[in-house]
């Protein structure tokens, strides 16, 4: 073996085809070839005529190459070969795809005068390149029809003596003495080696399979054999659904083809695909050149000349490219003379460009390469139409045409263009494949759209269903934000078509017509030609040809972000494929035949008190339907009520479309929930149960994932349910809202009809007029999610739904156990006044909210829910004070018997849950309001039971002194609970309901202190204890501002209390002085007066105002100075007469304060009786006015004087 050395590092040429090459990049993408091995180098005088043993056996190391070199390859229709890898590899970097021997035809265009014929085809950014063989087109269109019309074409404008060339038998000897060498070289010893069948080849950067579960089918079939598709990954076209979607692997849709009929089998033609960067340029091409290496040589190609036969610049080239673009270094050239080998020659790849005979510049075969790519890039611009790239033999003109259009001017045969199925199908498998990466999705959208366009639904009805199932699915209905893990949503999508503007588009298509490479010199046999090149020559020259036409990159466009605006495009397509579905079925429905244009009502009635029952036993057979574990299997022949087969492609697609739509019903149901309309809500939620029937009718079982979505639904259901029942006053417009409907719902409904009669949840979702079933089925909706949650096949999986059901169930038992109670109250509350005892349906509405509230503390506490426990609790006490108040016994309409023990009874129990409410919730922290709210009910119960045993007194079972200290036990108890330090929207009625208890405490003990007879220590006791809560209420009432009635009122009984206390005193002087400290209480009412003054004149002010109102009780006010003003005289009077008639003699300043009680009193009997009340509050103000206390204003000796007594919780 000799090597080729020159010496050009002086030749700038060689230099700059240096650069170049440095320049070039190769990045291999997939590789299904073994490890490249050392080849067998043949001995001197080997016969290459003689097969050797192991001839034409398939082999790992060589791939195809051994085969095809002989013609056996299958033939293929345009860009199935490329479906393989195109699919996998399809990438924005990449915007021409082909084969190498097609890249490397038309880079020697201008050095070949052999025919060029090639179909071009734009899929989103990257041209797809096929080689066209007319003659093999011809030859088939003689059996099939497919090509008449481009044969017509072809003999008409091009070659109109066309007749098909064979090849010679010079040509098929050259080709059998390849293949002999290739399988001579792979072992030395000329034997076989056998190569496994299974083999699984490591990529470098191979496609990736799918993750393993429910997936996306793989999209077609082919009959290949194991070893052809050995290397391919089993799930390289698979599309995973979302959770929500999906469904059990049983369940996965079938393929779409069939190997026999179209041959259109995903399949890899190559061995390799390689990413091929120069400058601009970036292409991904597959090859199948054999590589070896081994020792010295880590990868070289293997090369057979005739040594008679110099290598000339179309062989130059053909060898630069191939080891250029599959990074061999070297390449091995093995000569023969008439098939007996000669010698080996080594040769650098970069040196390949200067051999003898065979030298070209690689600058212009980059600058040929520029020039028909942008050459290719600007014409070839229709998404979707398919283009030929033709030269003939012997010709420098190069024309381009579209054949996607002058197949549709063929009028005869406008529907069978035979490159639309290969380029839908294309399209189809691209965007399949880029659903699994999760991003593009503009692109993919664009892509699914294009081709539908392309086919016709009567013909092609499993891709179209497909399309738009895969149409459907780029919306993620399942997440809020369709941001979040999805790497790119439908906002950063790609191009939906060539321009973004109309007008740029419609330019372009004027540009296009025009041809842009076309004068008005041309031919008239030219006008069919999209573009042409006048003379390949001017390929040569840099950059004589640039690309005018822009495809638009990867950009937004516009969808819109409303929710139900989305879900709506979700229904259309779900449609669009459910009629592409419903078409392909042979076998018609025996129901009759629907008019799409004709509603179909969504029924409402009333109902009886047996709808919670009707409702049970509804969602009963849902629940044992799902129970179902096994879907229907292959083996099933038992058909739908539409007509289809268990496991055919028409039922694995329904599955998915009825799934999606219920899944976009549910979406828009929660939206309108969320907007309050739940009239819209309701018939939403019912649509997505009906898509779930029909499910459910044409399923044998429900996957977990279809489960967990249905207790969704069932959760949604009830929430909608419970707000229905919540806001019974607007049904009306609810009523609007639930039976209006699109077309799209229409339809969809009637497809559904076609399976299943749509009933099986119509009661649990029809909008009844009666709250009390809404709440029922609300309730029903929720155990139904719950026992399929505790089921078996979704214990496991449902444990944060679960939690969320269980406080829907708590949550309904409370609402139910509400409205129980408030019928009760709106009950009791008609028969008040009435004298009856309790009637039976008042004792039952009683026995159902206690249930209820029972059942929703049980949920509550098994998901430790203490909060709503604790408020379930003080529901339950509210419902005990409802009982207590129903067994009062009322004699008239303001009078009532005696406190009965019934009513003790039910407080009693009523306290007992306020107390379990707070020790729920433990303490204070974290629940403030809750704790508050049950912390002031417990204290309002204990007062209302101390007060009512105060006023109404059993005397007839119990003695007074026992009465008594009830009563302040229970006073105290609620003080207690009344919580004056912390500052809350409640301190003012905790302030004034301590200040009452204080004043009904002491007026207690001021009335046992006036009839107590006997034991003085007891009398003291009560006087003691009457004087300190006297003195805490006048200052919690001082304290409010808000409550001057009370105020006047407390401090007139304790003037009376120590009026009382001085009629039993003897001692004048002991008079005197309690009379004096009486009028310093009776110069305290001025606070009192003032701020009822204040009122008045407010009530004045706003006398024009009739919407105005005053909390003041004018006739309370007129009561209270009725009783002030003789009280204030007596004491007056009593205090002239006990002075004057003292046997001392007075002071000066004693004489004083008489005159001041004699003024006093002389104006306060002056005065008229029938003055306004606004007035006589004036008069009474001005006469304490001028009792000047003696030290200090009435407040501070009010304070002083209640310093001493301890606090009242003390006693």
């Amino acid at each position: 073996m000799s090597s080729q050395d020159k010496t050009t590092d002086s030749d700038p040429r060689h230099e700059e085809d240096q650069s170049i090459t440095a320049a070039l990049r190769a990045v291999v993408k997939y590789s299904a070839a073994p490890p490249p091995s050392s080849y067998a180098l043949l001995q001197e005088k080997t016969d290459l005529k003689l097969p050797p043993a192991n001839w034409l056996r398939e082999n790992a190391q060589l791939g195809t190459a051994g085969t095809t070199v002989l013609g056996s390859s299958r033939k293929s229709k345009p860009f199935t070969r490329y479906h393989y890898y195109f699919t996998c590899m399809y990438s924005a970097d990449a915007f021409i795809l082909s084969d190498l021997r097609s890249i490397s035809k038309l880079l020697k265009i201008p050095y070949s005068k052999s025919h060029v014929s090639m179909a071009v085809h734009r899929v989103g950014s990257t041209l797809l390149l096929d080689e066209l063989d007319i003659q093999e087109l011809f030859m088939r269109s003689s059996q099939t029809g497919d090509w008449t019309w481009l044969k017509e074409f072809y003999q008409r404008l091009i070659d109109q003596k066309w007749q098909r060339k064979k090849k010679s038998k010079e040509q098929w000897n050259e080709k059998a003495i390849l293949s002999k060498f290739l399988y001579y070289s792979i072992n030395s010893d000329g034997t076989a080696v056998p190569v496994p069948s299974d083999t699984e080849q490591a990529t470098e950067e191979g496609c990736g399979t799918a993750a393993e579960g429910p997936s996306w089918p793989a999209t077609y079939n082919s009959s290949t054999t194991e070893s052809e598709g050995s290397a391919i990954p089993k799930e390289v076209d698979t599309y995973t659904l979302g959770h929500v979607s999906s469904v059990s692997k049983e369940q996965n849709l079938p393929t779409l083809f069939n190997e026999g009929e179209n041959s259109q089998g995903l399949r890899n033609d190559f061995v390799r695909n390689i990413l091929w960067t120069f400058e601009d340029i970036h292409m991904l091409v597959g090859s199948n050149m054999p590589i070896f290496g081994g020792g010295r040589y880590p990868a070289v190609s293997l090369r057979l000349r005739d040594n008679n036969k110099p290598i000339n610049v179309l062989t130059g080239i053909d060898y630069w490219l191939d080891n250029l673009m599959c990074n061999v270094p070297e390449l091995v050239m093995c000569f023969h003379v008439n098939g007996i080998v000669q010698k080996y020659e080594m040769i650098k790849t970069e040196d390949i460009p200067d051999l003898e005979n065979s030298m070209f510049s690689t600058r212009v075969v980059k600058d040929i390469a520029q020039n028909i790519l942008s050459f290719l890039k600007s014409n070839c611009t229709k998404e979707g139409h398919t283009y030929w790239l033709f030269k003939a033999s012997g010709s420098d003109i190069v024309k381009l045409y579209d054949l996607t259009t002058l197949c549709e001017e063929a009028a005869e045969e406008k529907c069978q263009n035979p490159f639309t199925l290969p380029v839908a199908v294309l399209l189809y498998k691209v965007a399949s494949n880029m659903m699994l990466k999760k991003r593009n999705y503009g692109t993919i959208r664009t892509l699914l759209l294009n081709c539908i366009k392309l086919l016709d639904e009567e013909r092609h009805p499993q891709i179209i269903a497909s399309a738009h199932y895969m149409l459907a699915e780029l919306f993620q209905l399942d997440d809020v934000s369709e941001d979040e893990g999805n790497g790119e949503s439908l906002r950063g999508g790609g191009s939906e078509d060539s321009y973004s503007d109309e007008e740029e588009e419609e330019e372009e298509e004027e540009e296009d017509e025009s041809c842009s490479y076309s004068t008005s010199s041309e031919p008239q046999d030219d006008s069919k030609a999209v573009a042409v090149i006048k003379s390949v020559v001017e390929l040569s020259v840099p950059e004589k040809y640039k690309s005018t036409h822009q495809i638009r990159p990867n950009c937004a466009f516009p969808v819109s972000q409303d929710k139900e605006e989305k879900c709506r495009l979700v229904l259309s397509y779900v449609l669009k494929g459910l009629k592409a579905v419903d078409n392909s079925i042979k076998k018609e429905s025996d129901l009759p035949a629907a008019d799409p244009s004709t509603p179909i009502p969504l029924k409402y009635e009333e109902r009886s008190e047996n709808g919670a029952r009707d409702v049970e036993k509804e969602i009963a057979l849902l629940l044992d339907r799902g129970q179902s574990p096994h879907p229907f299997t292959s083996s099933e022949t038992v058909t739908t009520r539409s007509g289809m087969l268990p496991g055919t492609w028409q039922h694995r697609m329904k599955l998915q479309l009825f799934l999606k739509a219920s899944k976009a019903y549910f979406v828009l149901s929660d939206a309108a929930a969320n907007l309050l309309k739940y009239g819209r809500a309701l018939r939403y939620i019912k649509l997505a149960l009906q898509c779930h029937d029909g499910y459910c009718s044409i399923s044998g079982g429900l996957h977990p994932q279809v489960l967990l979505f249905h207790c969704q639904c069932l959760s949604l259901c009830g929430d909608v349910q419970l707000m229905l029942a919540q806001n019974a006053s607007n049904r009306a417009a609810y009523l609007e809202e639930y039976n209006y409907q699109t077309k799209d719902d229409q339809e969809i409904l009637h497809c559904l009809h076609r399976e299943s009669s749509c009933q099986a949840f119509s009661m649990a979702t029809d909008l009844a007029s009666d709250p009390e079933y809404q709440l029922i089925v609300s309730s029903k909706c929720y155990e139904a999610a719950h026992d399929l949650l505790t089921s078996g096949v979704l214990k496991d999986l449902g444990q944060e739904q679960l939690g969320q059901v269980l406080k829907r169930l708590g949550n309904i038992c409370n609402e139910m156990g509400v409205f129980y109670m408030n019928q009760a109250a709106a009950m009791q509350a008609e028969r008040q006044g009435v004298r009856r005892s309790v009637c039976v349906a008042e004792q039952e509405l009683w026995k159902k909210s206690f249930s209820c509230f029972e059942k929703g503390m049980q949920d509550f506490n098994a998901i430790s829910d203490s909060v709503n426990t604790a408020l379930l609790l003080c529901n339950i006490g509210r419902l005990m004070r409802i009982c207590a108040q129903a067994h009062c016994v009322a004699t008239s309409e303001h009078s009532r018997d005696e406190f009965s023990p019934e009513e003790a009874l039910y407080y009693n129990k009523a306290i007992d849950y306020y107390q379990r409410a707070l020790k729920s919730l433990g303490c204070r922290e974290g629940h403030s309001a809750v704790w508050d709210s049950v912390n002031w009910e417990l204290s309002t119960t204990y007062f209302t039971l101390a007060t009512l045993l105060q006023d109404y007194a059993p005397l007839s079972r119990k003695a007074q002194e026992q009465i008594e200290r009830e009563v302040t036990e229970s006073m105290m108890k609620s003080l207690r609970y009344c919580d004056l330090q912390t500052e809350s929207a409640r301190q003012p009625l905790y302030q004034y309901r301590a200040a009452t208890i204080h004043h009904r405490l002491a007026s207690m003990y001021h009335s046992c202190y006036r009839n107590q007879v006997g034991d003085e220590s007891v009398r003291k006791q009560h006087k003691a204890l009457a004087e300190q809560h006297y003195s805490k209420a006048v200052r919690l009432f001082i304290s409010l501002s808000e409550a001057p009635c009370e105020l006047l009122r407390t401090l007139l009984e304790r003037v009376a209390f120590a009026e009382f206390t001085m009629a039993g005193q003897n001692s004048s002087a002991v008079k005197l002085k309690t009379l004096t400290g009486a009028l310093e209480i009776m110069c305290e009412t001025r606070h009192a007066f003032k701020l009822i003054h204040k009122e008045l004149l407010e009530q004045q002010e706003k006398a024009s105002d009739s919407s105005s109102s005053s909390e003041l009780n004018t006739e309370e006010v007129v009561k209270l100075t009725g009783i002030f003003e003789p009280s204030f005289s007596f004491l007056l009077l009593q205090l002239i007469k006990l002075s004057t008639a003292s046997k001392r003699k007075l002071s000066g300043k004693e004489e004083e304060q008489v005159k001041i009680y004699k003024n006093v009193y002389s104006r306060l009997l002056r005065a008229e009786k029938s003055i306004p009340l606004i007035q006589r509050v004036s008069l009474f103000m001005e006469l304490l006015d001028q009792l000047k206390p003696p030290t200090g204003s009435d407040e501070a000796r009010s304070s002083s004087r209640e310093s001493n007594p301890k606090d009242s919780s003390a006693s």
